[in-house]
């Protein structure tokens, strides 16, 4: 069974078609998503032993907001807006770092306490009157979920991290996340000139992946499925396909992977991923834990980061796995980066008359369902010419 998505038939689409080509290259509607989806929802930061120490910290931007989290001198963390609360500047400027016993604002070095308390301003007696007690770090909503940080910069109807992967939690306790340590490598960021849900488009079914992934499917592509959405996360598996390899990455991945009796048998010859809505994904390996996540620059440019962790005390033969699983994913990566942004770029041309959906891409569907739930101002199939898409979007979301 197909669907078609009608581009200029009527007024709004169905729950079972895809989203209006507008909706890739909107500027107005990137600033609401902005606000709707990426400042209200979750967003994920860092792991808790990549800020292991008093004063270490990291960063997270997205749009117009930036924050950090940063662990105090009594080992509690702290998340807060990078403002400083005189002119604005930056507090801290690099993405990952230590600020030792205090954070000091490089504009005119104002010092803040690393629990985000004003501690000195030079020369303070040319601000008369001023309340030091109220001039602290703004703080920004966080929570440490098996050892992730994520911070939510605006309050949303979100539930927390905690009650949003509950359903999950059986499958990813064993894992044992908490424990795990960053790879020495760090971030990986790729700039894509593609809309942000194009690349989530690519990324949420694996109905491409005989055809675009060689590695991937010689490593699981006859057994692979993908979920739709329940709640605000996903769940994809793929379990690995016996036999001989072509690709020499997965045959020597396969031939070198030790057994992870750490995890149930079920979970040992699998990969796993869970998508957290809007923008995360993290991804279960025998062999590591690796996550990414799409951050919007513009309506049609996508940063990409992600990232690996491993256990401190992974044995020689892991390592080696976890190398080889980690040139499959890039290989793989580069292959989607691709495909977005061929997906993007087409719903700007005058022959795009929207996309056929299978079944096998319901994560897909789902997934844009859950975006007309946020959104349903993306019904329409043309963009509207209402000066504000709030007020339209919040009027279609209480009618």
């Amino acid at each position: 069974m197909t669907t078609r998505t009608p581009h200029n038939i009527s007024n709004s689409t169905s729950e079972s078609e895809g989203l209006p080509g507008w909706t890739y290259f909107s500027p107005k509607l990137f600033d609401l998503e902005l606000e709707v989806l990426f400042y209200s929802h979750w967003q994920f930061v860092c792991h808790v032993n990549e800020i292991s120490k008093p004063g270490e910290f990291a960063t997270y931007d997205v749009g117009n907001e930036r924050g950090f989290v940063i662990r105090d001198s009594k080992n509690q963390i702290h998340a807060f807006h990078n403002l400083c609360r005189h002119r604005g500047s930056r507090v801290v400027s690099c993405s990952q770092g230590n600020s030792n016993k205090v954070l000091v604002c490089p504009f005119h070095g104002w010092t803040y306490n690393l629990d985000g308390s004003l501690r000195g301003i030079p020369k303070s007696d040319r601000f008369p009157g001023i309340n030091r007690t109220n001039l602290g770090l703004k703080p920004i909503e966080h929570e440490i979920w098996h050892g992730l940080v994520f911070i939510r910069f605006k309050p949303g109807n979100q539930a927390s991290v905690a009650n949003i992967m509950a359903r999950h939690e059986y499958e990813v306790t064993p894992y044992g996340l908490e424990y795990m340590v960053a790879a020495h490598e760090g971030r990986l960021t790729d700039r894509i000139e593609a809309n942000w849900k194009a690349v989530r488009d690519v990324d949420n079914e694996g109905y491409h992946v005989p055809q675009a992934h060689p590695a991937l499917n010689d490593l699981y592509g006859k057994d692979y499925h993908d979920e739709p959405m329940i709640g605000e996360t996903s769940r994809s598996v793929g379990r690995f396909t016996p036999g001989p390899k072509k690709h020499w990455s997965v045959r020597n991945y396969l031939n070198i992977l030790p057994e992870n009796t750490d995890l149930p048998e079920t979970n040992r010859d699998i990969w796993l991923y869970i998508g957290i809505f809007p923008n995360v994904v993290l991804g279960f390996y025998p062999d590591c834990i690796i996550f990414y996540q799409e951050i919007p620059q513009s309506p049609t440019v996508t940063l990409q980061k992600g990232g690996i962790f491993h256990h401190p005390d992974e044995s020689r033969e892991r390592k080696l796995a976890r190398y080889l699983s980690g040139r499959i994913d890039r290989e793989t990566s580069k292959e989607d980066m691709m495909l977005s942004v061929w997906v993007s770029e087409a719903t700007k041309s005058s022959a795009y008359d929207g996309v056929i959906f299978s079944e096998l891409e319901k994560g897909v569907t789902s997934y844009h369902n859950m975006l007309r739930s946020k959104l349903p101002i993306t019904r329409l199939n043309n963009e509207p010419e209402a000066s504000d898409f709030k007020q339209l979007n919040d009027s279609m979301l209480h009618a």
